[in-house]
């Protein structure tokens, strides 16, 4: 029961994102603003990590599974990208780059605020 309880959560979450995405009518997408929401709320305490832990640690382990039905899609869409793969690989590898550095500097910020305040 723990679960579907922290499963219900995350997924309340996310459809706070979808709802605040359709009230703004904003560019960034509703799953995204949700991540947003849900770190706002871990930031400021209102939602505890313990309330949503065990079922974002079965997520995260089972993350590749995720990732099939878009590259399924891809390959379903093999026509339209053939002749483009340099400008793909191009981008994959630029925003590559760009996530991991912005990540660490995230995590280096959280981590200089955590140290402060202990």
């Amino acid at each position: 029961m723990k679960r579907i309880i922290q499963f219900a959560i995350i997924l309340s979450i996310c459809f706070m994102g979808d709802v605040i995405h359709n009230i703004l009518n904003l560019p960034i997408p509703g799953s995204v603003l949700g991540m947003l929401v849900l770190l706002a709320l871990l930031l400021s305490g209102v939602l505890k990590l313990s309330m949503i832990e065990d079922v974002s640690n079965f997520l995260l382990k089972h993350l590749s599974f995720f990732f099939i039905p878009a590259a399924v899609g891809l390959i379903t869409c093999f026509s339209i990208l053939e002749g483009k793969w340099i400008a793909l690989l191009f981008i994959s590898v630029v925003s590559t780059i760009i996530i991991v550095v912005v990540t660490g500097i995230t995590v280096q910020i959280l981590m200089k605020r955590r140290r402060s305040f202990e």
